[in-house]
């Protein structure tokens, strides 16, 4: 899901690598001052007690190395210590924060785009649990679960009492066709039919019309789909900003910076910083015995030509 660096991320690193804050902070972590203010350390080249950070940074532009191959793509660096461990030590803090340095280049880019995708999601979820809590505290208040369960229970109440309806109608025509029909049967069986009409009346009046303290199963049928609706949609957009938020986090992932390291940092079996004092001295000794041995011979030349 990374990336390694580009040209331009190449130079940033070698511009890094390079600075004063690199060496600041490898100063800060490891102690690169304290290194080469050490008493073994070679006179010349060692670092005063009370040396200043440009005196360091001298020292630090020297021992440190930093070349890049625009035609490979490739950064060499090469860290002189007065140690092989210290070497490795120095290398791989400075390969760390060389990385760390150009991640922080798409970081604000990377944390805004979570940022937005985070905040979307946030705010989809939120109105999803708003629509949803519409819903329920719909169905509380109006004393209905499932509309459908209720409009299908009131339209078999009223088909048992159209069916009890036909029925008692079916009595009654049987007793008026009697020459002399019984006329409390007959009243009876009125009284059945008319108080049947009512209730099929009230039924179907609660359908659509309601009473004076409830709303009609149309109306409350109305406002639950409306409920149900806006949360179905808010499902929809709670599901969509879920994915891009996956999206942007993948994408984010895309644009992390990392060093692919050709070569891993070796210590060597021994120092390799070069020893100017030793050096000179050696120098000093060997041009002295030419210089002796030079004039030794032209002293020999001389008394033997006076000779």
């Amino acid at each position: 899901p990374t990336s390694p660096l580009s040209i331009q991320d190449s130079v940033t690193v070698q511009s890094y690598l390079n600075s004063r804050d690199a060496m600041a902070r490898l100063d800060r972590d490891h102690g690169f001052k304290a290194h080469f203010q050490q008493s073994f350390i070679d006179p010349i080249q060692k670092l005063e007690p009370n040396g200043s950070n440009e005196a360091a940074y001298r020292i630090y532009q020297k021992r440190v190395r930093i070349g890049y191959d625009p035609t490979e793509g490739i950064i060499k660096m090469e860290v002189v210590a007065a140690s092989p461990e210290a070497s490795k030590e120095f290398s791989l803090a400075l390969i760390r924060y060389a990385e760390e340095q150009v991640d922080q280049l798409t970081q604000r880019l990377r944390e805004d785009q979570m940022s937005g995708a985070r905040q979307s999601y946030q705010e989809a979820e939120t109105k999803m649990l708003d629509a949803q809590r519409r819903v329920v505290d719909l169905q509380q208040k109006r004393g209905v679960l499932s509309i459908e369960g209720e409009i299908s229970g009131k339209m078999q109440q009223i088909s048992a009492r159209e069916v009890q309806l036909r029925d008692r109608k079916l009595e009654l025509a049987e007793l008026l066709d009697n020459n002399r029909p019984n006329r409390t049967k007959v009243s009876i069986a009125t009284r059945n039919i008319d108080r049947l009409e009512s209730e099929i009346t009230v039924m179907r009046a609660e359908l659509t019309d309601g009473t004076t303290s409830t709303s009609s199963i149309a109306s409350i049928a109305g406002e639950l789909r409306v409920a149900e609706a806006d949360l179905t949609t808010r499902q929809l957009m709670l599901s969509q900003s879920l994915q891009q938020l996956e999206t942007a986090r993948i994408e984010a992932n895309r644009q992390v910076r990392y060093l692919s390291l050709g070569v891993s940092p070796v210590p060597p079996d021994e120092a390799t910083y070069p020893k100017a004092f030793e050096e000179t001295l050696l120098a000093f000794l060997i041009f002295g015995g030419i210089y002796l041995m030079a004039s030794l011979t032209a002293s020999i030349l001389r008394e033997q030509i006076t000779a």
